[in-house]
């Protein structure tokens, strides 16, 4: 797939209905999502637990286009093949979940899929700079990861145009992950996010058999980010 800076929106289905999780990816592409992501949470990297390679791999025949797949977990080694061969095609990992995230990035590009590097509210921008060369994808928790609906935190902002002037010409997506919504979409994409991760910002009063606010909500979260251009 073809590299661009557009922005690009990407439900995260932590907010869809858990029972029908198929009809929900399929409705959310429809609508205009980009990207569907999937936290995946162990109860001990973070206080809660979602998603498997199971549920990955139930779900990739309903998602056309790019499944983009969260770990919140430690360790991810382990698991790098299982949600690789459940079709991920992004496989992002916390810098903060193991001592060895190098080798961690290496072992998700050779498995096949796009590497991505998760880092918490707490964690400097400079910790991706040794690692720059190895990541197709970098994102900013812009919540402490765990739960869904939580508050934007906004002193991640300054970490997320640090990161963008970091990134410079490589072709590395910049990923914003928490609390957006349309009101703090414009100054994620100011600072120079292109992927922006909404949960409850999407999936708020619609659902699978009334999918057209799913789209409203898509499209407002895009205006939102895309007006800070005009």
């Amino acid at each position: 797939m073809a590299f661009d800076r557009s922005v690009k929106i990407a439900p995260s289905i932590l907010a869809a209905d858990f029972a029908n999780f198929g009809a929900e990816c399929r409705a959310i592409e429809a609508q205009g999502a980009d990207w569907v992501h999937v936290d995946v949470m162990d109860g001990h990297f973070v206080p809660n637990i979602t998603f498997g390679p199971a549920t990955c791999a139930a779900i990739r025949p309903h998602i056309r286009g790019v499944m983009d797949v969260h770990l919140m977990i430690a360790p991810v080694d382990p698991f790098i093949a299982a949600f690789v061969d459940a079709g991920a095609d992004i496989l992002t990992a916390h810098v903060e979940a193991g001592p060895h995230v190098h080798r961690t990035l290496q072992a998700i590009r050779a498995a096949g899929a796009r590497a991505g590097l998760a880092l918490n509210p707490g964690t400097p921008a400079t910790a991706a700079a040794p690692l720059l060369d190895l990541v197709d994808l970098i994102c900013v928790m812009t919540v402490n990861p765990g739960f869904g609906g939580q508050s934007f935190i906004e002193s991640q902002v300054p970490k997320v145009a640090e990161l963008r002037g970091m990134i410079g010409d490589r072709p590395i997506h910049l990923q914003v992950d928490g609390g957006v919504d349309v009101r703090t979409a414009p100054a994620v994409a100011r600072a120079g996010a292109d992927v922006l991760v909404a949960g409850s910002a999407v999936f708020r009063g619609g659902s699978a058999q009334a999918p057209a606010v799913y789209g409203e909500n898509i499209r407002a979260i895009r205006a939102a980010a895309s007006g800070v251009y005009v």
